[in-house]
């Protein structure tokens, strides 16, 4: 699982770079998730768009991630492709999470 981060000031933008979100890397993209996401800024912006399929055990894993940034920060989604934002919504996660078409309306939108 390879993930990539950079940090402005108010946000700490997190990419993935796997086709796939699923039981044989979830419990990796938790560590490297727990890795990327350990220090900065309250808001941090999961950048999906490379993600193409996500199972039951990837949402686990994404779920995991933003409990494990704590009280006061913020995990948000973008860049879903079709098929992981029918996930998010069959599933209620988009009532957990914000969801982004885009990493540009992500970072375009100040979430409180």
């Amino acid at each position: 699982m390879s993930l990539t981060s950079t940090a402005t000031e108010t946000t700490k933008i997190i990419t993935v770079h796997a086709a796939r979100i699923d039981a044989a890397m979830a419990i990796q993209f938790k560590e490297d998730m727990r890795t990327q996401a350990a220090d900065g800024p309250a808001r941090v912006i999961l950048d999906l768009s490379a993600v193409e399929f996500i199972d039951s055990s990837g949402l686990g894993a994404i779920v995991a991630s933003m409990k494990q940034l704590g009280s006061g920060r913020k995990l948000d989604l973008a860049g879903l492709t079709p098929t992981v934002d029918k996930v998010f919504r069959l599933t209620r996660m988009d009532t957990v999470f914000n969801l982004f078409a885009s990493l540009d309306d992500a970072i375009a939108t100040e979430v409180g």
